[in-house]
């Protein structure tokens, strides 16, 4: 979840670290720093600040064509100017930056004590640097000899770059867990966590595996294993534009991904949708019809919204291909020791492709035999690559931390997943035809839902008071209520608490009173008395509601109402994503909160 950015060529390094840096910053931080080879020593600037205060700090002119910067999210240790990255050893000659948790850190650290090392900081990464120093003073051939030497010492996950002082034509980098890609440039290269940070200076990029290591001079690179057996990397061109990351006129990120939905959902379906057949074409599970007939279950595994997105399959599966599923937070998974099945298929879901829990359960599957796919929106992803087949979002970038376009390309993706299962046992054509056309008139109705964003901003502004709401569903529209509750929490810091709508009786509504207003989902359905049922229940104790409705409800029956288009019932949920996170962006910027990187939170979460 932190941010790493290394450069090494003719130009300053600095204002490029800088930049890319700032490139990083939705993944969550709270100190950063960059370290750059000027005349001949290491100039370090680091502190428990926001890029644009450390670049108040920095000389941007100073020279020196090789750098490393980090943006850190503290894990050992507190947020200060002393733990923050980067770490260097005593002598000043080396600096290291790095992603991930040294699990034996506390065991490093005693040993370098005892051999009388004085440490600066608190944190895993600095005993990293005095280790690779020691390698060297021991005789070590290169730098890279002394970071393969240094890692065979450590447990745990990451994704660290290396320089030396006294070798400033060369970085050394290494992964085990952390992302990290290489930015192939004309006599200069690069490396960050993220492609983000370097799609201004190119597009040519490589991506490690865990187990290997990288050394970067100005025109070359060579990768290698810890075990020094070369491989073979080939650059790949990531489709992916410096536009995107800009913010072209809105005021935030998230702003800017809730209003490209319409676009970003019409590229996931693009070339997907068989109008002869009624079916999907998804030809990146490589699942031949008598492969896909041979599943007897699926199983949806993702953290956070990425777990309530595999809700939403699961749901869809189950009706429109009257298959067993169910979905599972990915973290829980593997240490519960899980009956891995032949004849179920497993679907990984993961928007930055690097989530740590879920990329271990994926790990865990292949090794007991599963048969598992990715759902993912990196090219590249650690995930992707371990699946080795699967579904490609395309949302393009998603920089703000909360999720919203590659949550709502998740249920597009799982609409054509269960529509390609239905149809391959008992989904009719009549009912093929009828989901096909749905999804094809899908952005057209996203785009509807956002232009009403006056109507949704009045109801958040209305509410904006409130200090908890309830988030209510029912079957259908159960996944999407704990997807609202979460982008409530994420980015307003409100609490806020999804509820089956038949649960309410059974413990929450004692909770009801007029300080905490419900937002109830009311598709037009055969749900739709039981859902009115539930509204008197919350108004006769008081309750403020909020319904979000394609219905036509009673007069008064609800406080505000927003008014959703109509499509098919199965993909209702989906439409109802779409004001939800509306709502949870209009209160938040009511309560003057910072929207695309809220406390505490990082975008990609690359550890327990």
């Amino acid at each position: 979840m932190c941010g790493i950015v290394g450069y090494i060529g003719k130009r300053r390094a600095t204002p490029i670290l800088l930049e890319g840096l700032r490139r990083l910053e939705y993944r969550g931080y709270d100190s950063a720093g960059v370290a750059v080879v000027h005349r001949g020593r290491l100039k370090v600037t680091k502190a428990a600040v926001r890029i644009d205060e450390l670049r108040e700090l920095l000389d941007l002119n100073q020279l020196g064509g090789v750098g490393i910067a980090h943006t850190r999210w503290a894990t050992h240790g507190e947020p200060t100017d002393t733990n923050a990255h980067p770490h260097l050893d005593a002598a000043k000659r080396i600096a290291v930056v790095h992603n991930g948790i040294i699990e034996n850190s506390e065991r490093l650290r005693a040993k370098l004590a005892d051999d009388g090392v004085k440490f600066a900081s608190d944190t895993d990464t600095e005993a990293l640097a005095h280790l690779v120093a020691a390698q060297l003073d021991n005789g070590a051939e290169s730098l890279e000899d002394a970071v393969r030497a240094t890692l065979r010492e450590v447990n745990g996950a990451y994704g660290l770059v290396v320089l030396d002082v006294q070798n400033p034509g060369q970085l050394v980098v290494a992964r085990n867990g952390s992302p990290i890609v290489l930015g192939i440039g004309d006599g200069e290269m690069f490396v960050a966590s993220d492609v983000a940070a370097l799609v201004r200076h190119t597009q040519r990029v490589v991506y490690l595996d865990d187990g290997e290591l990288a050394t970067l001079s100005a025109d070359d690179f060579s990768t290698s294993t810890l075990q020094a057996h070369r491989t073979a990397k080939t650059p790949t061109t990531v489709d992916v534009d410096d536009s995107d990351y800009e913010l072209s006129g809105f005021a935030n990120f998230m702003h800017k991904e809730i209003f490209e939905q319409p676009e970003a959902v019409r590229r996931a379906l693009l070339g997907r949708l068989d109008e002869r057949f009624f079916t999907a074409r998804l030809g990146g599970i490589n699942l031949d019809a008598r492969a896909l007939r041979s599943i007897r279950r699926v199983k949806f595994l993702g953290c956070g919204s990425a777990y309530y997105a595999g809700q939403l399959g699961a749901n869809l599966v189950e009706e429109l291909a009257r298959l067993p599923a169910d979905a599972e937070p990915a973290s829980e998974f593997r240490y519960r020791n899980p009956v891995v099945e032949g004849d179920t298929l497993y679907v990984a879901v993961s928007q930055s492709g690097e989530t740590a829990d879920t990329l271990a359960a994926v790990q865990e599957l292949r090794r007991k035999g599963g048969q598992v796919i990715g759902a993912v929106n990196v090219v590249g992803s650690a995930i992707g690559r371990e699946c080795g087949s699967g579904v490609f979002l395309h949302a393009g970038p998603e920089v703000s931390v909360a999720s919203t376009k590659a949550y709502t390309n998740m249920g597009a993706c799982f609409a054509m997943l269960a529509l390609l299962l239905g149809r391959v046992r008992d989904l009719s054509v009549s009912d093929g035809a009828r989901i096909v056309a749905a999804l094809g008139e899908l952005p057209d109705r996203i785009a509807d839902v956002l232009a009403i964003e006056g109507e949704i901003a009045e109801a958040a502004a209305k509410h904006s008071e409130a200090e908890r709401m309830f988030f209510i569903g029912r079957v259908r529209t159960w996944p999407t209520a704990r997807e609202g509750a979460q982008k409530l929490k994420e980015i307003s810091y409100v609490h806020a608490e999804a509820y089956q709508a038949a649960e309410l009786k059974h413990g929450p509504l004692a909770l009801i009173d007029p300080g905490m207003p419900s937002m109830v989902l009311v598709p037009d359905d055969e749900l739709l008395a039981k859902n009115i049922g539930t509204i008197e229940q919350i108004k006769a104790r008081g309750g403020p509601v909020i319904a979000v409705t394609n219905a036509e409800l009673p007069p008064g029956l609800a406080d505000s109402v927003i008014h959703v288009p109509r499509s098919e019932p199965e993909l209702d949920p989906l439409l109802f994503t779409i004001p939800l996170q509306l709502f949870a962006y209009h209160l938040a910027q009511r309560l003057g909160r910072d929207i695309d990187k809220p406390r505490n939170l990082a975008k990609s979460v690359t550890v327990e």
